[in-house]
């Protein structure tokens, strides 16, 4: 298992070790869409659990998990091994998410609601130590200020195609002639074959700094982050940013049915479309910060993402290809977002560590994950006008004009003002690279001298 110094966290890692650290975003993404999409179903149909019991299973779960994550950033800060801060939780993580996914996607025939909702309870909080201990040492892979984009990019690509591989899975069952249950357990397989392997291979190819000092942050520490003007703009822009693919993702398939005449197939084929220009957009988003900085070309993102909604609006109801094109230039700016705020929040860590004195890495990144599970349960929220003003989902139901109004709003234009808003709030951040590159300096300067101090004693 690979260890580094703080110093050689400054060195560029090489493709084949992001490779190898993107590596576990696979199952981990391809758990995400599936816990929010095909399990509150399969529960309710295969399982014969109560739609309202589902519900409040999910609900109480993800309150849980939300509540969790200040504790997890500390005990990940303060966590010291032979291995890293961030591996041992990675490990930890993911055996238990092995387990609830394997519970969870394949249960026993007639199992019980107490059954069902303390493996979601499992799921959702594994997930969490998963997320955040690979965000979180993606953080200190690298000091540098363009090469920390280079590790988000890969690190969203490894999401990107996570997404794309699960979402194929039920339609290959489906075309086989299986059922619900089998698709889910297929979904299930994939995620649990592919965890052990994924993170076995980025903890042992990929290095992580060893951090000597201790941290004592608490909980006081926690909430003193959101008196600093750096990380309320990201955490705005997170939840802004991350609003857009939620609600393409809740009304993407009633959206294109109802109002631009696509079949089932056709509006899976759409989602897919946008899910696949996140792979070109991943490197290209990487690129374009190189050149203009990190919060400008995530500013430039959230402008094209929203002038891109425009262009599935005018996309002609019936024109299959103009949908595909119009999916493919909204999918381009999706990435950017997961990519560039999580680089800046590690340039954050670096201002924040020079001025107190401790790498608080896990705390700030559990900021980041709050913001991005507040975003996904606020993006179903939009589901709420559209029953106020009598939308029909039936395949075969005629939608009066004011129902059909509302959804274009919803789908259209709800999009294009947080999008905007996100990038209004973003250009103002105020580490660019070259205050960074100063922080880093004295950062230096400082570990320098303890070392030097260090060898004398």
């Amino acid at each position: 298992m690979t260890e580094t110094t703080p110093a050689a966290a400054s060195a560029r890692q090489s493709n084949g070790v992001l490779a190898a650290f993107a590596g576990p975003s696979l199952p981990f993404a391809a758990l995400g869409l599936p816990l929010i999409v095909h399990l509150p179903t399969f529960f309710a149909q295969s399982v014969g659990i109560p739609l309202t019991a589902v519900t409040a299973m999910f609900i109480v779960a993800r309150v849980l998990d939300i509540g969790a994550d200040p504790f997890l950033g500390m005990w990940m800060d303060k966590t010291r091994t032979r291995i890293g801060r961030f591996k041992p939780w990675i490990i930890g993580g993911g055996l238990m998410l092995m387990i609830g996914t394997w519970l969870a996607f394949m249960p026993p025939q007639g199992a019980p609601l107490p059954y069902l909702a303390a493996c979601l309870v499992a799921i959702y909080v594994a997930f969490s130590v998963v997320v955040l201990a690979q965000t979180s040492w993606a953080a200190v892979l690298s000091a540098n200020y363009n090469e920390r984009s280079r590790v988000y990019g890969w690190w969203q690509f490894g999401n990107v195609v996570g997404m794309l591989l699960v979402l194929l899975l039920p339609v290959i069952v489906a075309a086989r002639g299986g059922t619900q249950a089998q698709g889910v357990a297929a979904m299930g397989v994939f995620i649990v074959v592919l965890l052990p392997i994924t993170i076995g291979i980025a903890v042992w190819k990929v290095p992580e700094p060893r951090v000597h000092s201790e941290c004592h942050a608490g909980l006081k520490e926690y909430f003193a982050f959101f008196k600093l003007s750096s990380v309320r703009r990201l955490m705005l822009t997170d939840l802004l940013y991350g609003l857009a693919p939620g609600i393409t993702g809740a009304l993407a398939l009633f959206y294109f049915k109802a109002v631009k005449g696509m079949d089932d197939g056709q509006a899976n084929i759409l989602i897919f479309a946008y899910f696949a220009a996140g792979l070109a957009g991943s490197p290209l988003w990487s690129w374009v910060s190189l050149r203009v900085g990190k919060h400008r070309a995530l500013a430039l993102a959230g402008l094209l993402y929203a002038a891109a909604y425009i262009g599935v609006w005018l996309a002609p109801a019936g024109s299959f290809p103009m949908a595909v094109g119009s999916m493919l230039l909204v999918g381009i700016p999706f990435p950017a977002g997961q990519i560039l705020l999580r680089s800046m929040m590690a340039d954050v860590g670096d201002e924040e560590r020079l001025a107190s004195g401790e790498d608080r890495s896990g705390m700030l990144f559990a900021l980041l994950t709050l913001t991005n599970k507040v975003g996904t349960a606020l993006a179903t929220v939009v589901l709420l006008p559209l029953i106020w003003v009598g939308f029909k989902e039936a395949h075969d139901a005629v939608n009066e004009p004011a129902a059909l109004g509302m959804l274009t709003f919803l789908f259209v234009a709800l999009p294009i003002a947080v999008l905007v808003t996100s990038s209004l709030i973003i250009r103002g951040f105020p580490i660019d690279q070259k205050r960074q590159q100063e922080v880093r300096a004295a950062l230096d300067a400082r570990d320098r001298q303890a070392a030097s101090q260090g060898s004398v004693a």
